[in-house]
């Protein structure tokens, strides 16, 4: 076999695995516009919208690959959020494991997941004695990541 051929099998067996894993890892995403073109308009993605389709891959087929993850269910993941305001002492993220972009997009087979997130929240503020708190969420305009998320933030 020339090294030609070995070239081309070689590629054709990495491009064959990477549309193998990538349709395994983004089985269970809403499905998404993927290639901006100039007549998409409001449909092209986004940056948040990219982010959000990663975040919402990796917590469900591979939450194994998310850092430091403080609390995970079958249904919701917490995580320490990575830039915590100076005055704030304790601030967590967590994400229900179902692919929701924002809070008006929910559907009655996403309530399981987000009732999960609510109860992990009712966990944390119990574990960490939390008294002055607040959970938040942000729609799509004030999204980082196109993917819901709640914050639970609190001063001491």
């Amino acid at each position: 076999m020339s090294i030609k051929s070995k070239f081309f099998l070689w590629g054709a067996l990495l491009f064959l695995a990477g549309v193998s894993s990538g349709g395994y890892l983004f089985s269970e995403t809403i499905p998404r516009a993927f290639l901006p073109s100039p007549s998409c308009g409001k449909h092209c993605y986004t940056k948040q919208e990219i982010a959000g389709l990663i975040t919402s891959a990796a917590i469900q087929q591979a939450p194994f690959l998310v850092p430091d993850v403080v609390q995970e269910s079958d249904t919701c993941l917490a995580i320490p959020y990575p830039n915590p305001a100076p005055r704030t002492k304790t601030h967590y993220v967590l994400f229900p494991k179902h692919d929701v972009k924002n809070i008006a997009m929910l559907t009655p087979e996403d309530v399981p997941y987000v009732l999960g997130c609510f109860a992990m929240l009712r966990e944390l503020v119990q574990r960490d004695k939390l008294e002055n708190y607040y959970v938040r969420t942000n729609g799509p305009g004030k999204q980082e990541i196109a993917y819901l998320h709640f914050h639970l933030i609190a001063n001491k």
